[in-house]
């Protein structure tokens, strides 16, 4: 197991689970298998930033990431 540092964002927020700050996970997890444990609907994120950096839902996990989900967001 790995602890990472999970935030989810705007409407995603509803899917946070309690200790997020030191989420444990298993090592070699997806972002996609995140999102699905989380039971958060893919087609609902739109941006992905692990340590501040955009990545795919592909990318593995690693120790102490900081993971940020954000969904489509519309502003004017």
């Amino acid at each position: 197991m790995i602890q990472i540092d999970l935030k989810l964002f705007v409407t995603l927020a509803k899917y946070l689970p309690l200790g997020s700050e030191a989420y444990e996970i298993n090592e070699g997890t997806t972002i996609n298998e995140l999102m699905m444990d989380l039971g958060i609907p893919h087609d609902i994120v739109k941006l992905i930033f692990i340590n501040g950096k955009k990545q795919d839902p592909n990318y593995r996990i690693q120790q102490g990431d900081r993971v940020g989900l954000f969904p489509p967001v519309g502003g004017g």
